[in-house]
């Protein structure tokens, strides 16, 4: 069974800002006669910034394409859109990757600042398993932030998930440690760990995760088997610099982008791909429960840029 459902019409609907952003700052920029020179490619490259495709991206392309202008090759409108689209699904080769399953259970320790959306999709992630056939326990290690027990709680309802908790202000290692041992004589298939997000430049809080990775591999070899960040699209640079402190600290095996709903710089995924050579494993598209799907790179360049 298919662990999510179908993905191309959400990655459009998701896309549809950043997708008027750049499809009409194109159609704008590409008029009909006017030809690629300095100055359209200055304001191209300033487009693609604004994009947040990153700096260094948007000058890598543009170099491209002043090279393939020269030759001729580059010289109407669909050339530069046709040439924009394969770039990017170039640049963005590589950055998906499915999740490892394949431990028993398999543990998914989720890591991420509060307000990224670390506990809503955590729930829809858990939602997703269950829907497959797959038995999920969740672990309410977030302890810390007010409302977050019982909001993993509602979601393991909505989902059908089992859940370990224990009071507000309780060791999270604690919590991790009675999860396991449930999953474990349960015979579950995947345990998800939803983590405090508290304060993301503390060493306190990178202290008490690397913690909490200490006592899942001691209990379970291989575990964790999926270390996965929840960043926000709209967050920008900050977010790539939340995301490199929490890859220092604990190992990142993944990213799961969300919010790309609500913002128009959905070209933040090639930037965070280029800067932090990580995978991203899962986007979040919107408030529904379907709409956490895997990332792919060429659906996601068509939703971002398609074809006229």
């Amino acid at each position: 069974m298919s662990l999510f459902g179908a993905l191309a019409g959400r990655v459009r609907d998701g896309l549809r800002r950043s997708r008027q952003l750049l499809g009409d700052g194109l159609d704008a920029l590409l008029s009909v006669g006017r030809p690629v020179d300095d100055a359209l490619l200055e304001e191209l490259e300033e487009m693609l910034v604004a994009a947040d495709l990153g700096a260094a991206t948007a000058s890598t392309f543009v170099h491209r394409l002043r090279d393939e202008a020269k030759r001729g090759r580059a010289v109407t409108a669909a050339d530069v859109r046709n040439l924009l689209r394969g770039f990017l699904e170039e640049t963005l080769e590589g950055a998906a990757a499915p999740l490892h399953l394949d431990g028993k259970p398999a543990v998914i320790l989720m890591l991420g600042v509060n307000g990224a959306g670390k506990t809503t999709t955590t729930g829809k992630l858990a939602a997703a398993l269950v829907g497959a056939g797959k038995s999920v326990i969740l672990a309410a290690a977030d302890t810390f932030r007010a409302g977050a027990i019982e909001q993993l709680e509602e979601w393991s309802r909505r989902a059908g998930a089992e859940m370990v908790r224990q009071g507000a202000g309780a060791d999270p290692a604690a919590v991790v440690f009675d999860a396991v041992k449930a999953a474990t004589a349960r015979q579950v298939d995947v345990l998800l760990v939803d983590t405090a997000g508290r304060l993301h430049t503390k060493s306190t809080l990178m202290d008490e995760l690397v913690k909490l990775k200490r006592v899942l591999s001691r209990q379970l070899s291989g575990a964790p088997h999926e270390c996965l960040m929840v960043l926000e699209a709209p967050t920008g640079q900050n977010g790539l610099a939340q995301a490199r402190l929490f890859h220092e600290a604990v190992g990142l095996t993944g990213l799961v982008l969300t919010k790309l709903d609500g913002t128009a710089k959905g070209g933040i995924v090639i930037r965070i791909h280029q800067e932090l050579r990580l995978p991203i494993k899962l986007v979040g598209l919107g408030e529904r429960v379907e709409d956490l799907q895997p990332f792919d790179a060429k659906t996601f360049v068509a939703g971002l840029l398609p074809e006229p």
